[in-house]
This record gives C-alpha cells, sequence and structure tokens, in this order.
C-alpha cells in the first residue's frame, strides 16, 4: 500500500502518473541519458542501471531494468543475470566490468570511486563519456529506487508484468505511454473541434 494517495500502477509508474509536472522531467533525463547519444549502448546503459537497483535491492526497478536489458542483448539476454549473480566471472568486456564496479561504488557512496578505478575503465578502452555516464545513470537509479521505495510503491511478481515494461522501454524509450495519451488527447480535442492536431 503506497504511503500517499497513487493511482493504482506498479513502481515509478504511480507516482509519474499523479504528479505530471516532474514525470516531464525525470523522463526527460531518463531519456537523454539512457535513450540519447553515447559511447555506451544502450544495452550496456540499461545492464548499469540493472546492477545500480539490485544493489539497492529495489525489486521494481531492477526488474523492469533487467527486462529491458534482456530485450536490448537479445540472444546474450543471459548476461544480465550472469552480472547480478558474479560480477568477477560474468561474460563481459573489461571495459563494461570496470564502469560497473565504479556504478557499484557510486551506488554506495560517490567518494568511494578513486582515480584508479577510473584509470582501470580507461585502459579498458573507456572513455571520458562512458565514466560520466556511468557515473549519473549510477546516480539517478539510486534517485529512482528511493522514490519507488520511500513511497512505498507496489512491486507485482508476475514476470510478465516486466517483461512488458522491458518491451516498451526497449523499444520507445522512458514515458512512452504518457507521450502517446497525451497526442491521442490533442487529436481527440482536435476531432471534436473540428481543427486539426499540430
Amino acid at each position: 500500500m503506497p504511503h500517499i494517495s497513487l493511482p493504482d500502477q506498479p513502481g515509478i509508474i504511480g507516482p509519474l502518473m499523479a504528479y505530471r509536472a516532474t514525470e516531464v522531467h525525470l523522463d526527460g533525463l531518463a531519456n537523454a541519458l539512457m535513450c540519447g547519444p553515447s559511447s555506451l549502448t544502450k544495452a550496456e546503459r540499461e545492464l548499469i542501471a540493472t546492477y545500480v537497483s539490485s544493489g539497492n535491492e529495489c525489486y521494481f526497478c531492477t526488474n523492469s531494468h533487467a527486462a529491458v536489458a534482456r530485450a536490448l542483448w537479445g540472444e546474450q539476454g543471459s548476461v544480465v543475470d550472469q552480472v547480478l549473480g558474479d560480477l568477477a566471472a560474468a561474460p563481459i568486456d573489461e571495459k563494461l566490468r570496470a564502469l560497473l564496479v565504479i556504478a557499484g561504488k557510486v551506488r554506495q557512496d560517490g567518494r568511494l570511486v578513486t582515480a584508479d578505478d577510473v584509470a582501470k575503465a580507461k585502459a579498458a578502452g573507456a572513455d571520458d563519456q562512458a565514466i560520466h555516464d556511468t557515473v549519473l545513470i549510477a546516480a539517478m537509479f539510486c534517485m529512482f529506487n528511493r522514490y519507488v521505495d520511500g513511497l512505498g510503491t507496489f512491486a507485482p511478481r508476475d514476470p510478465a508484468v516486466y517483461e512488458e515494461i522491458g518491451r516498451r522501454i526497449a523499444t520507445k524509450g522512458y514515458g512512452s505511454r504518457f507521450r502517446e495519451e497525451e497526442a491521442k488527447a490533442a487529436a481527440d480535442s482536435a476531432s471534436s473541434s473540428g481543427r486539426r492536431p499540430e
């Protein structure tokens, strides 16, 4: 039961739906960082988000973003669970492993990240943008995890819920359901008034 009155929607969807003034900015940040230009692939970025959410024990965010990551990794989707199970043994390249170490430290306390951590990531092929994006993804998902859990939102146990969320984000980005609803409302309004939608 959420701590405040929210729509009957799982996880972050409820507060985003209830508080649209902040939703537009939170989804805007997520789209810019997770779907915009980066030296990291979308799949790598979603794996970082999943790893951080798992470390924070946020059930909703871990399962949602694991589903996104699996969808983006495609035939290599099992790597998501392997990373969550044992980062050191997971079959990923050393650049991504080093970035996940940085993300894990940011999750605990940003001051734990050392010059040596960054040097290892760079030696493995990470550029400045990859390091920047890793740190910001970790920070952003710490905020999202605390937003979801701090409001006591509910996290369904049905894997199909997360698979649907994962497919939507993987193909349409963040906040697509809100943009689609706005477009439909604008079209309906224009239709009823005889105007063409802009």
